[in-house]
């Protein structure tokens, strides 16, 4: 497909029609003060209205997403979100505002936020919820700083450490180094936990707390997380919990019954806003009560029958961002966990787990599925010792569904299976879809045994083949040379 610059020829991108100089319209001097008009034109591509348009297309129906194709990235929650939710996110009493207005003309929006607030203390087991955080990573940074705040408070400065599950996302380490802390790695066992044992010769107290996911990154439930629990805070320390999976608990499991002090929730993957494209995102942070104190400012406070932001918390960690969050994915959650309400909450992670393990149950017949536990919303896979014996690996394999028509999934991640395929259906497809799906990656295990050259090859059929990947990487060349 040609650039729109290779499409481009001088005087091509006239009107259709002549202009002319309809009676009393206003020159560019009378619109635009004189000294602010361009000497020369832009160097913009010349081509009519209608080939732009049609170019605009043809780069649409080359892009992917959830609403044109099957998105089974694992530990992304690549859902469908209702456009229903988009609508009210639009709607002018929500979209219009500006985050300066009084607090006596946004009262709606504000009470939307207190509401959000303790549904989301409500669905997570925490006493109280902040929504100022921007992303979740953004989140799991005031969680730390929020443990933090804590321990300093009660003068236990010792505390420099912060234990991170082998498996945990990429960014728990991140997030807790920028505060300030040391990482201490935390093994997993053969079925892909906590290795209780492993945390507690790492247990002391200058240990500030555990980063944990649950389910984890593997799509396994911790089993043993009262245990814990416990342990961690026997030793003083405090439990992280990302939130990154909770849609394979959202209404059936709460975090804070499992003994966690700070939650980060993933707005733009439980509650109903696209998740992708770089944002906006939404990281909500809630916490027990006895990190209340410390909880960034403002929020929003309820004052006799209306509500007004406050900054009335002289332990708090401070702002965190600007204003109240990214308030359009706030309104789309409130709008999510209002359309399911509290018997449909739970029926997003039942499906979310049963969708998980029927993919499975298909799969792991010909594929090599490394750990046995019962999976949850997601699972891991991985090629068998006869198709890497045919040089297939799993990097073939997810460029080969590009030519079944599917957006590949996670490969590679978690960094502690080799050759890692990593799938999370969501609750959000069919059965048929589901289906599909699966047959496409039987047919390709198939190929991969009787003629490996086929998936070694792929894709075929993409605008885009097999490209030599250490030469774009060595040779990399991003200039376009065709302007005139």
């Amino acid at each position: 497909m040609e650039l729109i610059f290779e499409k481009s020829h001088k005087g091509r991108g006239q009107n259709y029609f002549p202009a002319g100089d309809p009676a009393g319209a206003l020159s560019a001097s009378q619109i635009v003060a004189s000294e602010l008009l361009r000497s020369t034109p832009p160097d913009l591509p010349e081509v009519s209205e209608l080939e732009f348009v049609r170019h605009v297309l043809a780069l649409c129906k080359r892009q992917v997403g959830v609403d044109s194709t099957f998105y089974p990235l694992g530990s992304c929650t690549m859902k469908y979100n209702p456009k229903i939710n988009e609508a009210v996110a639009r709607e002018p009493g929500f979209g219009a505002l500006h985050p300066l207005q009084p607090a006596a003309t946004v009262q709606g929006m504000l009470e939307m936020l207190y509401d959000l607030e303790r549904g989301l203390s409500e669905i997570t087991g925490m006493d109280e919820v902040t929504l100022n955080p921007l992303a979740g990573a953004h989140g799991e940074v005031t969680g730390m700083m929020l443990i933090k705040a804590y321990h300093h408070s009660r003068g236990d400065t010792k505390r420099k450490k912060v234990l991170v599950p082998t498996a945990a996302h990429g960014t728990n380490p991140a997030s807790a180094a920028i505060c300030g802390y040391t990482i201490v790695p935390i093994p997993g066992t053969d079925e892909g936990e906590v290795d209780v044992a492993g945390l507690e010769r790492a247990l002391d107290d200058t240990v500030a707390g555990l980063m944990l996911t649950n389910p984890n990154t593997l799509g396994l439930f911790e089993r043993q997380i009262r245990a814990i629990q416990k342990k961690v805070h026997d030793a003083g320390g405090l439990l992280y919990y990302d939130g990154a999976n909770l849609n394979a608990i959202l209404g059936v499991a709460r975090p804070g019954d499992m003994g966690f002090d700070v939650v980060h929730l993933n707005l733009h993957k439980t509650f109903s806003t696209p998740h992708g494209g770089g944002g906006p995102g939404s990281g909500p942070v809630g916490v027990k009560a006895r990190l209340r104190p410390f909880l960034p400012v403002p929020y929003v406070k309820r004052v006799g029958e209306g509500y007004e932001l406050s900054c009335d918390r002289p332990q708090s960690i401070g702002r965190v961002g600007s204003f109240q969050g990214n308030a359009g994915v706030l309104v789309r959650a409130y709008a999510y966990m209002r359309q399911n309400g509290s018997d449909g909450l739970p029926e997003v992670g039942k499906h979310a787990v049963l969708n998980a393990a029927y993919v499975l149950s298909r799969l792991e017949k010909v594929y090599r599925r490394p750990m046995r536990s019962p999976c949850m919303h997601e699972f891991v896979l991985q090629p068998t010792e006869e198709m890497l014996a045919k040089g297939v690996r799993t990097l073939h394999i997810a460029k080969r569904l590009i030519d079944y028509g599917y957006h590949p999934p996670t490969i590679y991640f978690p960094l502690v299976v080799k050759e890692a395929i990593m799938i999370e259906p969501t609750e959000t497809e069919s059965k048929a879809t589901l289906d599909a799906f699966c047959d496409a990656m039987l047919a390709i295990a198939a190929e991969a045994l009787a003629t490996p050259e086929v998936v070694i090859n792929a894709p075929h059929t993409a605008p885009v083949g097999k490209v030599d990947e250490t030469k774009a990487a060595k040779d990399m060349d991003l200039r376009f040379c065709g302007c005139q």
